[in-house]
This record gives C-alpha cells, sequence and structure tokens, in this order.
C-alpha cells in the first residue's frame, strides 16, 4: 500500500463509457496514477493504448502488480460483488462505481470483504462532492432551513436512449427499477447523507418510450426515521434535468445542474427563499465531482483523512434500491426494516 502523500496508483476495470471517463479524468492527475484498464473484449484495446496506457484481459493481472494500490470498478452491476471480493483479497483497496450491489445482503457482503482484507471500499457517487451539495449538507447541519418538512429531487437525461436494445443497462436482472441504478440512486444516497436512513416507501416504474424491459421512469416517495418525507423521480428519455429541492420552516434551497457531472460545462444554480424577502439566486461554476470522490477515497486508502460515506450509509442506499424494485413490482409499500 502507499505511504502518506506518495501517488496513489490505480487501474481500472471496464473501459465503457464510465470507465473512458473517469480515465480521461485522471490522465494527468498529479498524485493519482492510471496503470492501466482492464477490458475483456480485446478489441477495445486500441482505445486504451492510444491513451498511453496498458491493457490488460483480466482482473487478475493488476492484483498482481505491486504498484497498483486499488481498483476502480466500472463494470456491469452484477459483477461487483464478485469483483470486489476478489480485489479486497488481493489486498487493494476498491472503489465501485455504483450501485454497490442489487440487494441488501450482497453490499453487505461487499463491506464485509474489505474490512475482513483491512482495505478502503469506495462508492461512485460523486454529487455528494457538488460544491452546491456540500453548501447545502451545511445549511441543514447548522439548522439554517429550520425544521426540514419535505424534499424533492429529480435526475433525467437522454444519453442512454442508443444502447442496444439487449445492453446490460435495459434488463431488470442487471439494472432494475427503470433509471434507479443510472441516476435514481445518486439522489437517494443524497438524501440519505441529508437526513439520516429512510423508513419507508412506495414506488412505481413505467415503460413509457423506450421499451426496455426494466422501464425508463422510476418515482419513489419516501419517509424517513427523522420525521421528514421526500419523492424522487429519474426518467432516461427527456431532456437534461438535474434538481434538489429541501423544504424547511425558516428557508426552501433549490439546486439546479446545467450539465451532467460528465460534462464540464453550465453552471449550478442555488435559489434561497425566505418569507418575506427576495428570493436570492447564486451560482456555481461546473467542478469536477467524480475526480474529487477519488482524492477523497485515496486520502482514505493512505490514511490521511476519513471517507465521506460510511459502511451503514452505503449498505443502506443499497437496502433503499431493493425496497425500490420490490415496492415497484409488487404495488406495496416497503419498510426497510423487512430488508
Amino acid at each position: 500500500m502507499t505511504e502518506k502523500n506518495q501517488t496513489f496508483t490505480v487501474a481500472i476495470a471496464g473501459f465503457g463509457w464510465w470507465g473512458k471517463h473517469i480515465a480521461k479524468r485522471l490522465v494527468g492527475h498529479p498524485t493519482l496514477r492510471v496503470a492501466g484498464i482492464v477490458e475483456p473484449v480485446t478489441d477495445n484495446h486500441q482505445g486504451i493504448t492510444e491513451m498511453g496506457l496498458t491493457a490488460w484481459s483480466d482482473l487478475s493481472q493488476p492484483l498482481e502488480i505491486a504498484e497498483v494500490d486499488a481498483v476502480i470498478l466500472t463494470t456491469p452491476n452484477t459483477l461487483h460483488e464478485e469483483q470486489i471480493a476478489q480485489v479486497a483479497a488481493a489486498g487493494k483497496h476498491v472503489f465501485c462505481e455504483k450501485p454497490l450491489g442489487l440487494t441488501a445482503n450482497s453490499a453487505r457482503r461487499s463491506v464485509q470483504a474489505c474490512q475482513d482484507a483491512g482495505v478502503q471500499l469506495g462508492i461512485g457517487h460523486e454529487r455528494r462532492f457538488e460544491p452546491a451539495m456540500v453548501a447545502l449538507k451545511q445549511a441543514l447541519e447548522a439548522g439554517d432551513l429550520g425544521t426540514v418538512m419535505h424534499a424533492e429531487a429529480a435526475f433525467s437525461h437522454d444519453k442512454l436512449i442508443g444502447v442496444p436494445a439487449n445492453d446490460w443497462r435495459t434488463r431488470k436482472e442487471v439494472s432494475p427499477a427503470a433509471g434507479m441504478t443510472a441516476m435514481g440512486i445518486h439522489l437517494s444516497d443524497l438524501l440519505i447523507s441529508f437526513f439520516g436512513p429512510i423508513r419507508a416507501l412506495h414506488a412505481f416504474t413505467a415503460d413509457r418510450s423506450l421499451g426496455w424491459e426494466t422501464g425508463d421512469v422510476v418515482t419513489v416517495q419516501m419517509a424517513f426515521e427523522a420525521g421528514m418525507t421526500a419523492t424522487f423521480s429519474a426518467v432516461l428519455h427527456t431532456p437534461h434535468f438535474i434538481r434538489m429541492h429541501v423544504f424547511g420552516t425558516q428557508k426552501w434551497v433549490e439546486v439546479l445542474n446545467d450539465s451532467h457531472p460528465d460534462t464540464p460545462d453550465g453552471v449550478v444554480r442555488v435559489l434561497t427563499s425566505e418569507t418575506g424577502k427576495p428570493v436570492d439566486q447564486a451560482t456555481h461554476d461546473w467542478e469536477d465531482a467524480v475526480t474529487y470522490n477519488l482524492e477523497a477515497f485515496a486520502a482514505a486508502a493512505q490514511g490521511r483523512a476519513p471517507y465521506p460515506f460510511t459502511d451503514a450509509q452505503m449498505v443502506h442506499n443499497i437496502q433503499v434500491l431493493e425496497a425500490i424494485a420490490l415496492s415497484a413490482e409488487t404495488g406495496q409499500s416497503v419498510n426497510l426494516a423487512d430488508i
């Protein structure tokens, strides 16, 4: 493992959309070094070598390299648990692109594997690192909004409408509850970080346009153990729309993102309202929250700072995912204590 303040060397598993994005963000980083990329489809190796990186065909290969400190998994959802266990058993830190798993028990096993191996587990929920979300969490912790009443959130886009009909993202087995594993799970993570554990929820999915087995719309109503409520939606076939809105007795705050976390343009608009005062509007430039998360993961792995996600939060978010899929299938509300 690397020592304090040394370069942190990673291998990336998967050279699809998100694996390519992470590689592009990290190439040239001052302390995070990409040693290479695991890609089982050898026809894709040329794209890897053109980036100046080593191409491997099997995950076991970088695990045998002493200088590799960690592996970043950007692989299909059903592979995460097995690959986390494999990486942890090799003594490497592991950063898993969301979701951590597809069931709560799977997530629990992955967390336990990393704990047993004494390695750091990271998770690809970069939206926690957006400056507007950091500021909103600080305002909530300071009580600036008063008593929190309710929250509304949305994460929708049409980036995936061109994937093949048999792509893993279209199937319930791999991507349950429509856009939940692609976008909605970011929203549930944010809400958990703001308000704590969720007590119960009710979810609906629909297939409105794409003809995907998993559907293309998911909407969720939830109640938190702390008493507030929230709703969120994720739509897979509509122009880009990202929103977080928290309503308190003293203020409400709305955050609107003009661009996707992978797109370095646009701005983030933050609106704040208090009774009897004009609505205040502030703006933030796009910032690279994906890299911020990976830097935090490396710092935790090197023992320089605690990771902002607890194991309990990571597992609870997968409890929520499992509950949403169950509720959408059965038409019934689900208590999280039953998952």
